[in-house]
């Protein structure tokens, strides 16, 4: 017995993502996301990824300090989209930074090279040559140096206003040419 399956290849897009983040008085990151897709048939695209941030900081542990500190966060990864009609998506993006910073305890070990796994979905929309999705996407993984964390859109606060977590969820613009 053999079994035969067949892939339709309809071509490819080039996706293009803007970050930014935190841009203020302490500091900020800046930053892009490059997606190479390869269109499988009219409901799949599949591809790696790229990423690259510029990230700054003008304080330490929450107290102003005079000596800015800067650094690059950068990786890649993998990612699959299926588009239903041309209207929504659904996909898995998986994606391996290296960060120079730990986000979330500074004594504990420091792990360089962070993995996310990103679910999620939202609006997919062609305009002319140009896809435009948006979406809200949640990390599976949660890594706890993620350079993604000190960025997650839900916080969670105690009665005093003080943040006590952060849910692991992003949105993210993404144009594919």
């Amino acid at each position: 017995l053999l079994a035969e399956s067949q892939t339709e290849f309809n071509g490819s897009e080039i996706g293009v993502e803007i970050f930014a983040a935190r841009a203020g008085t302490n500091g900020g990151t800046i930053g892009f996301g490059v997606k190479y897709a390869a269109i499988l048939n009219e409901n799949f695209a599949v591809g790696p990824s790229f990423r690259y941030h510029r990230t700054w900081n003008y304080t330490f542990n929450g107290v102003a300090t005079s000596i800015p500190s800067s650094a690059s966060i950068y990786g890649g990864g993998l990612f699959g989209h299926a588009r239903y009609k041309d209207v929504l998506f659904g996909g898995v993006e998986f994606e391996l930074l290296r960060t120079p910073y730990n986000y979330t305890q500074p004594t504990a070990e420091f792990k360089p090279w962070i993995a996310t796994l990103f679910l999620g979905g939202g609006f997919s929309k062609t305009y002319g040559k140009v896809r435009l999705n948006l979406g809200v996407f949640y990390d599976l993984i949660n890594a706890d140096n993620s350079p993604f964390r000190p960025n997650y859109i839900i916080q969670i606060k105690d009665q005093n206003g003080v943040t006590t977590r952060r849910l692991p969820i992003i949105y993210r613009v993404n144009f594919f040419f």
